[in-house]
Formats: structure tokens, sequence, C-alpha cells
């Protein structure tokens, strides 16, 4: 069974930068995407950043330049490093996995993605 826990949330004054993590256990595809998504409250849910099992990365554009999503197979875990922190970027931040492709044009809808973590929370402050 595929499992995620995302780590790292919490406060940060604008401009300031966090790191999320996400464990990923029972995760055996061969060719597959993760992501980041967000969502703050009355808002709808949003990619945030991907990257595919071949290293591949794509970002949303109001964090290109100020996040970066990484992966260490090593300890099976997901990075989100943020930096430039605006409030904006105040939300619930999801980590999220699904089989095959990750972006084309775009960053692949987060209905396609079948595995969720529980959230962390990032709240900014101004």
């Amino acid at each position: 069974q595929v499992q995620l826990v995302e780590s790292g949330g919490g406060s940060v004054q604008s401009g300031g930068s966090l790191r999320l993590s996400c464990a990923a256990s029972g995760y055996t595809y061969s060719s597959y995407c993760m992501g980041w998504f967000r969502q703050a409250p009355g808002k709808e849910r949003e990619g945030v950043a991907a990257i595919h099992s071949d290293g591949s990365t794509s970002y949303a554009d109001s964090v290109k330049g100020r996040f970066t999503i990484s992966q260490d197979n090593a300890k099976n875990t997901l990075y989100l490093q943020m930096n430039s922190l605006k409030p904006e970027d105040t939300a619930m931040y999801y980590c999220a996995a699904t089989p095959g492709w990750c972006f084309g044009r775009y960053l692949r809808p987060s209905y396609e993605y079948p595995y969720w973590g529980q959230g962390t929370h990032l709240t900014v402050s101004s």
C-alpha cells in the first residue's frame, strides 16, 4: 500500500525559506510522477511542482525561480525547497504520486493522482 507523509510545515515570515518533506513507502512503479499541490481556504487545489522518475521537473508559474522540487531515492523522500516566500503561498501543502507521465504543456491535474498525503500547513506572514 502506498503511503505518503508530509512534514516540515509551519510559520515563516515573508521572504523566508522552508523545506517540506514527503516520506513515501509502498510505491513500486518504475515510471511515476510525484508532485506537490496546495490549497488555501476558499480556493481550488493547485499544482505547485512535479518531478518524474526520470528526474525531469516542472513548476507552476507562480513559484518558478523560488521553489525547487527534488527527490532522494535512497531515503524514499520527496522535497520542496521554498525560498522567497510570500503571504500568497500560505496554504495546506500536499504530496501526491501517480504512475506514468508527469507533465507536458501543463502539470498533470490533481484528479489524476490516486495517492495523497494528509498535508502540512504553511503560513507566511507579512
